[in-house]
């Protein structure tokens, strides 16, 4: 029997906390926080992959490019897929220098590499005529109408958090790289899928073309947690276990699903899209996928705990 294997889904919580400003040097603060908590998971002998989002941080990125563009011709802006690619950069370049000082400090030594990840998706997904995913900061209603009239976007109101950009979130089918992680799998932590992966279509010929989406963290590390054949798919976010009814007097919370109750919750309404939705359908697809094998649901705070059985909310076949 060899060590349990766990695919770590980071929630943006991970890398930027309310409140704090939305610098380099913020983000890498946070990040050493959070590799504390990666470094004891693995100081406990689980083999891991990390997967992290990138919704604030491409957006900034995009208006970053559209803002220098509009100032000087000479500085065209980068499409969006090679946007997806920057942020994956240099959020891994965090995540993997902050994680290995981490480990070095609990004197182990396990290897921490990033990996540019293209991810396949179907360019007839009907995500693309529908746009869901929120990208960038947050603005008010005002705001975000005058910015879609302006530039063309799409916006929408994010789970009473504001109104922000969204784009096209099609369904991953095909990690591109899934050779590499494997090869690396027992003697390395891997930084993959950042952001959900860089979204390309697959052409007749096989080559990729790289498209205007971001792919949801979550259901990406549900697939390369199919791939690996993990033992754990652990999906963290901002609170410690999934509610019922969240936020309202009759909020209930809840330490274990079965994937039927699962999808009895999902239809009655009570996860919010781009929120909690996407981390319990990637939960109930793992957990169909490998009957016998969990995912668990939790905050970072409580990872630990909850890979103990003490924390989370843990999603079952039965």
């Amino acid at each position: 029997m060899g060590a349990t294997k766990v695919v770590i889904a980071l929630g943006g919580n991970a890398l930027q906390e309310a409140g704090t400003p939305p610098t380099a040097e913020a983000q890498l603060d946070v990040v050493r926080k959070t590799a504390a908590h990666l470094a004891e998971i693995s100081c406990r002998g689980y083999e891991m992959a990390v997967v992290h989002g990138n919704g604030p941080q491409v957006g900034r990125i995009v208006l970053a490019q559209e803002i220098a563009a509009a100032a000087n011709p000479q500085t065209p802006a980068m499409p969006f897929d090679v946007c997806g690619a920057m942020s994956q950069g240099y959020i891994g370049y965090h995540i993997q220098q902050a994680l290995r000082d981490a480990l070095r400090n609990r004197n182990r030594n396990v290897p921490v590499v990033t990996l540019v990840t293209q991810v396949v998706v179907d360019p007839n997904d009907p995500a693309f005529k529908n746009p869901t995913k929120p990208i960038g900061p947050f603005y008010s209603e005002a705001e975000a109408k005058r910015i879609a009239e302006e530039k063309g976007y799409v916006v929408k109101e994010d789970a009473g958090r504001g109104w922000r950009r969204v784009v096209a979130s099609p369904e991953p089918k095909k990690i591109t790289e899934i050779s590499a992680v494997k090869r690396l799998w027992e003697t390395t932590i891997v930084i993959t899928a950042g952001g959900g992966g860089i979204p390309v279509i697959e052409n007749m010929d096989g080559s990729l073309t790289g498209v205007a989406a971001v792919i949801d963290k979550d259901l990406a590390a549900e697939k390369l947690a199919e791939e690996i054949e993990a033992d754990i798919l652990l999906i963290l976010t901002e609170v410690d276990k999934v509610c019922l009814d969240f936020k309202k007097p009759t909020q209930r919370v809840l330490s274990s699903m079965t994937v039927a109750e699962a999808i009895s919750y999902m239809e009655e309404g009570h996860f919010a899209p781009g929120s909690m939705l996407p981390k319990v359908m990637a939960a109930i697809k793992f957990a169909r996928t490998f009957p016998g094998r969990k995912a668990i649901i939790t905050s970072l705070s409580k990872a630990v705990e909850a890979l103990d059985g003490l924390e989370g909310t843990v999603v079952t076949m039965a």
